[in-house]
């Protein structure tokens, strides 16, 4: 294969209390059926409340089953809990193995690698870093198997949270800590990553689309599907606050990426769509 296509969708927080979401899922679908990649990535928060309402995990599978192309998913904090970190209180959610098998048990996987167009594509569960889980270790040994074997391959990395902000070496903060892969975890990964020739790292979860480079690796920040947070005092903008997609297209030893959005998707912003406890508002 001399090229493969696929399209990166993240974030659909997709529910059956929500139809504003899955509009904006559909008409993504209409522009994934168009475009006819070789495969969708779904980077994470495929669900509204997988660990509070596990039928939410069943609904968004049923609507990524409508899909004419294959899909492999990754789990987001939405989907299992989320990360403990050294510099903030527990989060209200916090990852769990209950959680993370019920996930798998819908949805097949939670990491993965495949090979294509000369490449290595390797997707991580973003969210047990930092666990403490017995599936963190054996995610970590599973990698390390992994990266032995690219045999010269450039690798592209696909996560839920985005590693950093600007370098590795960013300070931890309370206030943003949920933000990104946690210390020391995160430094953990990064020296993993540090002999192999990777290229790309894609991620979600941030609602803002964005894209910098550290090191020659490009960093692409792909924007919820579903919605925009506008307030500045629930999320300071670091990128383009707006919903879409992403597009690749992979060569052997090159990329390249197009921001795109799905013709009809809406910036819907959540705080029109819910009340301050997370309850849908009446439409």
């Amino acid at each position: 294969m001399s090229e493969f296509r696929l399209i990166q969708i993240t974030d659909t927080h997709l529910g059956a209390g929500f139809p504003q979401f899955v509009a904006n899922f559909q008409r993504v679908c209409a522009f994934i059926d168009a475009a006819k990649p070789d495969l969708v990535i779904n980077s994470g928060d495929l669900a509204f409340d997988g660990p509070g309402h596990p039928d939410d995990l069943a609904f968004a599978k049923s609507q990524h089953d409508a899909l004419s192309v294959a899909c492999r998913y990754l789990p987001g904090n939405h989907d299992i809990g989320d990360n403990p970190t050294l510099v903030a209180p527990p989060p209200a959610q916090l990852v769990s193995e209950q959680n993370r098998q019920a996930f798998v048990s819908v949805f097949g996987h939670d990491h993965w690698r495949f090979n294509a167009a000369g490449w290595c594509f390797i997707g991580l569960n973003s969210l047990i870093m930092n666990s403490g889980l017995a599936c963190e270790e054996e995610q970590f040994d599973w990698l390390a198997s992994q990266l032995a074997g690219l045999n010269g391959r450039p690798l592209a990395l696909f996560i839920h949270k985005p590693l950093f902000l600007n370098a590795p070496d960013d300070p931890e903060l309370a206030a943003t800590s949920i933000r990104y892969v946690p210390m020391p975890a995160r430094r953990r990964l990064i020296d993993l990553l540090d002999p192999v020739d990777l290229r790309l790292v894609a991620c979600g979860h941030v609602h803002q689309r964005r894209e910098t480079t550290w090191r020659g690796v490009r960093h692409i920040w792909a924007p919820s599907s579903s919605f925009v947070i506008r307030a500045e005092d629930k999320q300071e903008t670091i990128g383009v606050k707006e919903v879409g997609l992403v597009e690749y297209s992979f060569q052997p030893d090159r990329f390249e990426v197009r921001h795109r959005r799905a013709p009809g998707q809406t910036d819907i912003d959540l705080f029109t769509v819910i009340n301050a406890d997370g309850t849908p508002r009446p439409q």
